[in-house]
């Protein structure tokens, strides 16, 4: 029995060497190294639970993190993406994860996004493609009208990430996540579908944009 009520859910999506999947079981290694050696990288961005990294970050803690996110998605609550970027081989390297969550439609079909990438590869536009192609596919056969993004005002990698695609800039939320061990404020950054229907969609305004600087 098929219990998926995502629209557009399950999807592969890609742009030259990038590439979004959903997780697979087989993921758990290559998770666990990436997640491992980018702690300081990651550490200060992300929520805080109780544990030591390494544990939280290890093959068997994959086992749980996957088994969720099947979960949400099969109750249509989100698009959870493992980001890849396919090398000359034909070899996909994870190197980062994209989540289209906190799904909710009717009246208001709307998800936030939340992302994180390997600092090996952060500046060569992997992020910036990965969420265009899912910002996309959310407007598209996903059925979403709006797209936010939450980022801390301190991480400008991030939110430069979002203010070069487009997304406005539409609050600031005192004390809205618990993050590295305290209560941190973020700025709400969002997109309707409206703002980039008469471009062609995100992905064409971020090609525009790079061709623009090249």
């Amino acid at each position: 029995m098929n219990f998926t009520v995502t629209p557009g859910w399950p999807v592969v999506l890609r742009d030259g060497p990038v590439l979004l999947r959903p997780y697979r079981r087989s993921d758990a290694a290559s998770w666990s190294e990436v997640r491992r050696v980018n702690q300081a990288w990651l550490a200060p961005w992300e929520s805080s639970p109780p544990g030591r990294w390494g544990e939280l970050n290890s093959p068997a803690a994959f086992r749980f993190v996957h088994r969720d996110q099947r979960r949400q998605a099969r109750r249509g609550e989100s698009m959870p993406f493992a980001v890849c970027l396919v090398e000359a081989s034909g070899r996909e390297r994870l190197v980062g994860h994209l989540n289209l969550g906190n799904i909710v439609r009717r009246a208001f079909c709307s998800a936030y996004v939340g992302y994180w990438v390997d600092g090996r590869v952060a500046g060569r536009g992997v992020i910036p493609t990965a969420m265009a192609l899912a910002v996309d596919h959310g407007f598209g056969p996903g059925g979403l009208h709006r797209i936010e993004v939450n980022i801390r005002p301190e991480n400008g990698p991030s939110r430069r990430v979002v203010e070069k695609l487009g997304f406005r800039e539409e609050a600031y939320h005192p004390r809205y996540m618990h993050i590295d061990g305290a209560w941190r404020d973020h700025i709400g950054y969002a997109m309707t579908s409206e703002d980039v229907a008469a471009e062609g969609g995100l992905l064409a305004r971020w090609h525009r944009l790079r061709t623009a600087a090249s």
